[in-house]
């Protein structure tokens, strides 16, 4: 689905008249706003695929409760709950996304894994809509891809110039 971005996730319903809690996509804040129409997935028989936002009521920075148009009642939104909100990429305010995922020039800084040890140096950041990813340059000269979210990162060290994860098995394989 080209040119779509996937902005939150439909954690639970939350009233009887079809409320449901979103979440903000891998820790962004919630991107939703009234009258943005939303595909739901994955698709689920019996329910709207797609749906416009009626209302966003902010619970927390990465938390809000939504309704859409076309959910009406308890019921239906039960069976959205557990869907990801994808936007059209034009339809979603990316100067919010650039604000939320401010991030240093990494460039040339070293990379370790707490199994894996010394990985390799940053090569460049590739900050997509959803998640920034690291191009790590390993020392066979080979670039490995690392999703940059909290999950995997142990620690920064901006002195030592010194990125820290524990990613999963296999991550780094790849």
């Amino acid at each position: 689905m080209r040119g779509w971005i996937d902005i939150a996730y439909l954690a639970k319903p939350k009233n009887l008249n079809g409320g449901l809690v979103a979440r903000g996509a891998s820790g962004l804040p919630i991107l939703l706003y009234e009258g943005l129409e939303v595909a739901l997935v994955p698709p689920v028989i019996d329910a709207p695929r797609r749906v416009t936002v009626s209302s966003v009521q902010e619970l927390s920075d990465n938390e809000a409760l939504i309704t859409f148009a076309e959910v009406a009642d308890l019921t239906t939104a039960e069976l959205l709950a557990g869907c990801r909100c994808l936007a059209r990429e034009a339809a979603v305010d990316l100067s919010v996304l650039e604000e939320a995922q401010a991030l240093p020039d990494w460039d040339g800084w070293r990379v370790e894994d707490a199994r894996a040890g010394y990985v390799g140096e940053v090569a460049s950041l590739d900050e997509r809509a959803t998640q920034p990813l690291l191009c790590v340059r390993r020392p066979d000269g080979r670039e490995t891809l690392v999703p940059l979210v909290d999950a995997f990162i142990e620690d920064v060290d901006e002195d030592a110039r010194l990125i820290r994860l524990a990613c999963p098995d296999g991550l780094l394989d790849l």
